[in-house]
């Protein structure tokens, strides 16, 4: 039975009720007067449910599609604005017990290089990333209980908190790891992670238990109730996401909207992000191995119905992608993008690239520096934000999406946005990136509608200029 408000995966994820719910987007769905109604109440930009947003998936009319595309680019600039949160991951360790066919961490593969950070390399890849400019990272490793302990995490990201190079600072960590305990999460939260984030790689059990033959991650039920417990731990911004390409791709829509749907449902408040990642290639795994592989095209349209069906939710894409793909999606929902990415344990300090190949999780398909990105984005008349305020300010779970649906975010975003793309101007960028970020930023400020805070962020921006660092609304 599906019941989004039930604690059993196999209840708020219903097989029965995607599969219902599929085939009635193919026959039902697109009926003249249905698909009008969803896009009555798809233009209120207040979201859609699975249902509706599947019959909009699944539509093939060349006309509704267009409308679709519009809708996203408007829902876009209503509630996230022109700005993207810049980050970047941080590969811990790849040692892992799992046995994940779509993952070169998978304890079978002996051809990788196992290796796990001391706290003084990563402090050395805490460097490197603050010279880049971040000042966001998510924090990734494999599943191993014996090397990958809790205990280890705590220390590293109090080890990142502290490490301070030149005007660097990383001022939010978020973290990707294994589901695990209330108990955990409660020492994630205390320990001052930002966002805990955890993708689902597909919401079909079946093809889930093929794809995870072994190791604590085959467990379904307790991968897909990992966010349940996250949120009774005290973490309330959290981020899921499927690995699009590994079932089909209807089928994976229709469940991360459940998902969303059920945390709603049970926690009152959805998910923070949702991560649209695509099979990519690796050491010892092609994409060619499977059989749903997803289209730009496919990835395009997907990229847009998630936007109308979830407004609110903050979207990331990852160097997983082409700049071209990346630049396709960004208007229609993005609101988050890595820069300068590495997905190698240790590849930031490698200077002689020695572990970039030999210890990679997935092959980046935009290998661009961050100033690249950075200028790229203005280049799109978008604002790169390097912002971490709302988390510090305790604008979290659902104290944000109050602001969100209310649209009263921006007063802070754009601000927080501006001002720390001016430090990013001041400490890292390029001659030619500063030049264009000072006429953006401009541009910016006369965006500010609400004077007062117009006035504030122009002074803000001054005292930046004069050696100021980490002011924020």
């Amino acid at each position: 039975m599906y019941n989004s408000k039930s604690n059993y995966a196999d209840e708020f994820i219903s097989h029965e009720e995607i599969i219902d719910t599929l085939d009635w987007a193919v026959h039902e769905g697109q009926q003249q007067a249905t698909i009008y109604s969803i896009l009555e109440k798809a233009e209120l930009m207040r979201g859609l449910n699975h249902r509706e947003a599947a019959a909009l998936l699944m539509c093939d009319d060349q006309e509704i599609k267009s409308q679709i595309f519009n809708l996203a680019r408007k829902i876009k600039k209503r509630y996230y604005g022109n700005r993207i949160v810049m980050f970047a991951p941080l590969y811990l360790s790849n040692y892992c017990i799992n046995g994940c066919v779509y993952c070169p961490y998978h304890a079978k593969n002996k051809d990788i290089k196992r290796i796990q950070l001391t706290q003084e390399e990563i402090r050395k890849e805490v460097i490197a990333l603050q010279d880049m400019g971040h000042k966001r990272l998510a924090l990734e490793a494999g599943e191993d209980p014996i090397n990958n302990t809790m205990d280890y995490y705590l220390e590293s990201i109090k080890t990142i908190y502290e490490t301070k190079h030149r005007n660097g600072s990383i001022r939010r960590v978020n973290i990707n790891v294994a589901a695990t305990t209330v108990e955990d999460y409660r020492k994630l939260k205390a320990a001052g992670i930002g966002t805990y984030i955890l993708f689902q790689e597909t919401y079909h059990r079946k093809t889930y238990e093929e794809l995870h033959p072994s190791g604590p991650k085959s467990d379904y039920g307790w991968h897909t109730e990992a966010m349940d417990r996250a949120m009774d731990g005290g973490i309330d911004d959290v981020g899921i996401g499927v690995l699009f390409g590994l079932d089909r791709f209807a089928y994976d829509f229709v469940g991360l909207l459940m998902h969303v749907e059920h945390l709603e449902a049970s926690k009152g408040v959805g998910p923070h992000t949702i991560s649209v990642p695509r099979i990519r290639p690796a050491s010892d795994v092609s994409a060619e191995d499977f059989d749903n592989a997803v289209s730009d095209e496919q990835f395009t349209w997907i990229v847009a119905c998630l936007r109308v069906a979830e407004p609110y939710c903050g979207m990331i894409i990852s160097t997983r992608e082409s700049q071209d793909v990346r630049g396709r999606v960004l208007e229609l929902g993005i609101s988050q993008m890595s820069g300068g990415s590495r997905t190698s344990v240790g590849g930031y300090s490698d200077v002689d690239h020695e572990v970039i190949d030999e210890t990679a999780q997935f092959d980046i398909a935009d290998h661009r520096t961050l100033d690249e990105v950075v200028y790229w984005l203005m280049t799109q008349d978008h604002i790169p934000s390097f912002c971490t305020a709302c988390y510090r300010s305790g604008r979290t779970g659902d104290r944000f999406m109050s602001l969100l649906k209310s649209e009263q975010i921006v007063n802070c975003c754009q601000p927080n946005a501006l001002m720390t793309l001016q430090e990013y101007l001041e400490d890292y960028a390029s001659l030619k990136t500063k030049k264009l970020g000072e006429t953006l930023i401009a541009r910016g400020l006369h965006d500010i509608g609400n004077e007062k805070i117009r006035l504030q962020t122009i002074d803000s921006i001054e005292k930046i200029k004069q050696g100021k660092r980490d002011l924020c609304y």
